[in-house]
């Protein structure tokens, strides 16, 4: 007897009370349709196991894994049920035609094997039976388990080379997208449809002119255009099919390199940590072209350039809002979104949206630092003033070229017209064909068949219809966009294009829009603030590398922070002590072009007054002598006097009362407030001034003890 074989009485009576499981797979669902005998032969192993001592009632057979690959235990219920089975100590023995029927990897395998020595479980293939308990049948199962291992391994070595040399021979091909057909002889050829190529390129065509996949989307959708696809399985295979356009589509003609006549192999591979098991095709990802195992550039029909191929591939990665890109156009007002820039630091600067009444105003701020290293911001500024100062450069940048821009959107007008009425023509032709060929297949049938000529008649006035329709509709887009423009279209063209700045404001033209012209003419705007004034300082650098630097005004909070307060303040006091009122002293700064703070038009006279006191206050300098007012009370204060025992603004006082902060009610009959606040009142008002600046915004999660009021910052004690 071969050692294979073992020594009788290998079975025995411990195993035959226990039944009996035969395992059945086969790899792919292919083999188990062709491949019957192999079916057949490990179905017969239940008729070994009855020659062994098993009764027929104590077999079971486990077939759930036909179909499925032995490389992994995911996704295999029936092994997984055949290892539950040995570990609840059912199971005498497992029949499998060969090991290689279990596992084909080492762990699973081994695993197994340790488990049914651990259960008492016998192991038997065509070879003989195994006990995995014994050490010489424990070393011939790990052979047959590393050489099955192996085995498939070398399997997947020898096909994966196959398909590398036929890659690499340009002649590698599963399927081909929309606008190519797959010759029975392997080679790839454009649709033959002229509909199907047009609309391929007009999608070219289209990312090119309006440069976001989404705008492509719509433009097809408008325009009801269709996308045409052969089917690639089942009765009606290699037939020509019109489907809506969707985005995941369009992603992928953009993405694919065989539009530009590139043959490309290798562009996925597999992330095992994303398989999802028993599903195979889970676990795709996508290769960076640089590390593309098979690149053949000009193998293949092309529909565009492999540098507009490039292209598209750049603009989508603009595209993706991401701080590395600009950034797809958008309809946020923030023109200069993706293309300014901090002057001090270099880094792009974010767009912060805010609400002041019914209106949406946004600031552009560097945020960098702060992001990053938990830093100071490093500058900030409010957005409409940089976007009027670019704009106004821009059009005057554009208006030498006015002429040229009408005569370019008219061409491009009639262009695009042209375009739609020749996949108007193509669609109206192959109706018609429709219609002349269920007419053909109606006049060929015999009358006396009635069950199918009823059939055909009801076809072929489906498809009058259909043509009808289809008439109509050409009919209303001919009236509605007349092919060639008329003389008082293009004169509307001309006076819109003489006339940018109208154009620019129109309420048709949308701020995607704005942002597509000005980012094609502009490439980066840097903005500098000096210091904390108003000044800015704009640099524009236009497509080409050519700069150009301007001064602009931004809004500032304080009248501190302006540039010229020096020299206000000097004034005021100087006017102040001619004599001149307050409405006077307000004149006088107005007509020398002086500008109150938040770019407010003119000053006031409230606010002179407020000035001078606040500077006869910090200067020590004597003045007028002001009217003053009755002390309100005991620990009371008027509002402006304890904001000048504090030192700070009265507005800020003010912003205090309102959120609830401190105890005050308002005069009766006037405008003034009264504020309560004793000796340990005021202390705590003087440790609440000095919290760093934008304290109160942000919310503290390590505060313990909650606030007295609801609405009240932590205290400071």
């Amino acid at each position: 007897m071969s050692a294979s074989q073992g020594p009788p009485g290998k079975v025995g009576r411990e195993h035959t009370d226990r039944m009996a499981v035969v395992y059945v797979r086969q790899s792919t669902r292919r083999q188990v349709l062709e491949h019957t005998e192999s079916a057949r032969v490990q179905y017969a192993l239940v008729d070994r196991a009855v020659a062994l001592g098993w009764a027929a009632s104590r077999v079971k057979v486990i077939d759930a894994d036909l179909g499925m690959s032995a490389a992994s235990a995911q996704g295999r219920p029936g092994f997984a049920e055949l290892v539950s089975e040995v570990g609840l100590g059912h199971v005498g023995i497992v029949l499998g035609v060969e090991v290689s029927r279990l596992a084909r990897s080492g762990r699973d395998w081994y695993q197994l094997m340790e488990l049914c020595a651990l259960a008492g479980t016998l192991l038997g293939d065509s070879d003989g039976i195994y006990d995995p308990a014994q050490y010489n049948d424990r070393l011939l199962l790990g052979l047959k388990g590393t050489m099955s291992e192996a085995e498939l391994h070398l399997i997947k070595q020898r096909m994966a080379a196959g398909r590398l040399a036929k890659a690499q021979r340009g002649e590698l091909f599963f399927s081909v997208p929309t606008g190519y057909v797959l010759r029975p002889s392997g080679e790839v050829v454009k649709d033959a449809d002229e509909q199907v190529q047009a609309v391929i390129a007009l999608i070219f065509e289209l990312f090119d002119e309006l440069g976001t996949i989404n705008a492509v989307l719509a433009y097809l959708v408008e325009h009801r255009i269709e996308l045409g696809i052969r089917v690639r399985e089942g009765p009606d295979q290699g037939e020509l099919v019109w489907r809506r356009p969707n985005r995941m589509t369009l992603t992928n003609i953009l993405h694919n390199p065989i539009y530009a006549g590139i043959y490309a192999y290798g562009r996925s591979g597999v992330d095992h940590r994303k398989k999802v098991p028993g599903r195979p095709f889970t676990g795709r990802v996508t290769v960076p072209i640089q590390q593309w195992r098979v690149v053949l550039p000009e193998r293949l029909p092309a529909y565009i350039s492999a540098q507009q191929y490039e292209r598209n591939l750049e603009r989508m990665a603009a595209n993706r809002a991401r701080s590395e890109s600009v950034g797809a156009a958008r309809d946020g007002r923030a023109l200069l979104a993706g293309v300014i820039r901090c002057g001090r630091c270099g880094h792009r600067m974010i767009i912060q949206y805010h609400r002041r009444g019914d209106d949406a105003l946004h600031n552009y701020v560097c945020v960098r630092e702060y992001a990053d290293r938990g830093g100071p911001r490093c500058q900030q500024l409010a957005g409409p003033c940089v976007d009027a100062h670019v704009t106004e450069r821009l059009l005057e940048m554009i208006a030498p070229a006015a002429l040229e821009v009408s005569l370019h959107a008219a061409e491009q007008i009639e262009s695009d017209r042209a375009r739609l009425e020749k996949l108007w023509r193509q669609r109206l032709e192959r109706a018609a064909y429709a219609t002349d060929r269920a007419r053909r297949q109606y006049q060929l049938a015999e009358p006396e068949n009635r069950l199918v000529v009823r059939q055909l008649e009801r076809d072929w006035e489906q498809a009058l219809a259909e043509l009808e329709s289809l008439r109509e509709d050409h009919d209303r887009f001919l009236a509605g966009r007349p092919l060639l423009l008329s003389a008082a279209e293009r004169e509307q063209i001309r006076a819109l294009a003489a006339d940018l700045p109208a154009l620019w404001h129109a309420d048709t033209t949308s701020n995607a829009d704005r942002k597509q012209l000005l980012r094609t003419i502009i490439e980066a705007v840097t903005v500098t603030v000096h210091g904390e004034s108003e000044q800015v300082t704009a640099q524009i650098t236009w497509a080409g590398g050519h700069t150009t630097s301007g001064d602009l005004v931004r809004p500032v909070a304080r009248l501190e922070q302006l540039s010229y307060y020096p020299c206000l303040a000097e004034l005021v006091l100087q006017l102040d002590d001619a004599g001149l009122t307050s409405a006077q002293i307000a004149d006088r700064l107005n007509a020398e072009g002086l500008r109150p703070p938040k770019r407010f038009a003119t000053f006031g006279a409230q606010a002179i007054r407020d000035l001078v006191r606040r500077l006869r206050t910090t200067t020590d300098q004597p003045g007028r002598t002001w009217p003053q007012r009755r002390p309100p009370g005991r620990n009371a204060w008027w509002s402006a006097a304890l904001a000048r025992e504090l030192a700070m603004p009265p507005v800020t006082l003010y912003n205090w009362i309102r959120r609830g902060w401190v105890t005050a009610h308002q005069e009766p009959g006037t405008r003034l407030w009264i504020v309560t606040a004793d000796a340990a009142e005021i202390d705590r008002l003087r440790a609440l001034r000095a919290l760093p600046h934008g304290y109160h915004n942000r919310r503290r999660w390590q505060q313990q003890n909650p606030p007295h009021r609801s609405d009240e910052p932590p205290t400071t004690s």
